[in-house]
């Protein structure tokens, strides 16, 4: 007995080997089996909540599952990052965010309540340029006559929060331009465009979607974007590269995460649902009219390509006194 108990050990270690495996892919197969949960850590309303709230719609169509999206936005998409890095990792609590969360804010929150390792990109979905735009009543037409009115007088611009990509971008635009820009953060785009409209600010520099309905009612003068392209949306706005400023070039990227130990292959579910509704002809048009570029960038490459931004902002904000205010 012993002897036949001897021969078999191989056996039974090869199925204590692959009995994870089994259940892994099993579990995969029926994922998702209950509701899903995207957690948008930016206020409603804009590009991050309407990706989530579009993909909720098109995966709960392909995968016959419920898609909620809950809005837990505050200390630059700290709280809902922590939330999801919190949450069990099994595919049911997805976060939606911008990649400032993991590229700036390591460098200006010294108690981060949860470590970037917490968390794994399921894809960088989408990016998208800012545009550089005040009010008319300053009378700025140009970028020189910004960084004219910046040095002799000093300028306030609003962004939608601290370590935002507006609050990153101004603050790169000041060191570069050596004029004084004062920030004022608002809880989202919205009152941080607001806020340029009634004159509370002089500008901002901003998603561009947001920018162009006051643009086009001649309420916002529009001085560059920041994307390496001319906007589709507006091609007559130069780039900042085209005026001089190729180092204030810089693209918002669109990241859906899951806590790090969340198997593969239910991220590859998610992941390949995600792909297909980015493709979609009408999700696709409708993210187009924002201004968005669709990527639908994963695994090692995602992974690389936040580390590589966050290396590149981190000595940049470094040398501009980039702090939480």
């Amino acid at each position: 007995m012993k002897f036949i108990l001897y021969l078999l050990r191989p056996i039974f270690f090869c199925l204590a080997c692959l009995s994870p495996l089994v259940v892994s892919l099993c579990w995969a197969q029926n994922f998702p089996a209950k509701p899903v949960k995207f957690i948008n850590s930016f206020p409603p309303g804009g590009p991050v909540d309407i990706i989530a709230r579009s993909l909720a719609e098109a995966m709960q169509q392909s995968l016959k599952q419920v898609f909620v999206v809950e809005n837990r936005a505050g200390a630059g998409g700290n709280l809902g990052a922590d939330m999801v890095a919190k949450s069990a990792p099994d595919g049911y609590t997805v976060l939606f965010a911008l990649d400032t969360t993991f590229t700036v804010n390591p460098s200006i929150y010294k108690n981060s309540p949860y470590k970037l390792s917490d968390l794994k990109p399921v894809m960088i979905m989408a990016s998208s340029g800012l545009l550089i735009g005040v009010n008319p009543s300053t009378n700025i037409k140009s970028m020189n006559d910004l960084i004219a009115r910046g040095r002799s007088q000093g300028l306030t611009f609003s962004s939608g929060s601290n370590g935002s990509p507006g609050h990153l971008a101004l603050e790169i635009l000041g060191d570069l331009a050596q004029i004084k820009i004062t920030h004022v953060p608002y809880k989202g785009n919205t009152p941080a465009v607001a806020a340029i409209i009634s004159g509370e600010v002089d500008g901002a520099v901003l998603a561009t979607p947001g920018m162009l309905p006051f643009v086009k009612a001649q309420k916002m003068n529009a001085l560059a974007v920041t994307s390496l392209k001319r906007s589709r949306l507006a091609p007559d706005v130069p780039t900042v590269s085209e005026v001089g400023l190729k180092d204030l070039a810089l693209e918002v990227f669109y990241v859906a995460m899951v806590p790090a130990a969340t198997p593969q292959e239910l991220v590859s579910v998610l992941q390949q649902s995600m792909a297909e509704a980015l493709m979609r002809a009408d999700l696709k048009a409708r993210l187009e009219s924002l201004d968005l570029v669709i990527l639908s960038e994963i695994g090692v490459a995602a992974s690389q390509h936040l580390e590589s931004l966050r290396i590149r902002y981190a000595p940049i904000i470094k040398s501009t006194g980039m702090q939480i205010e």
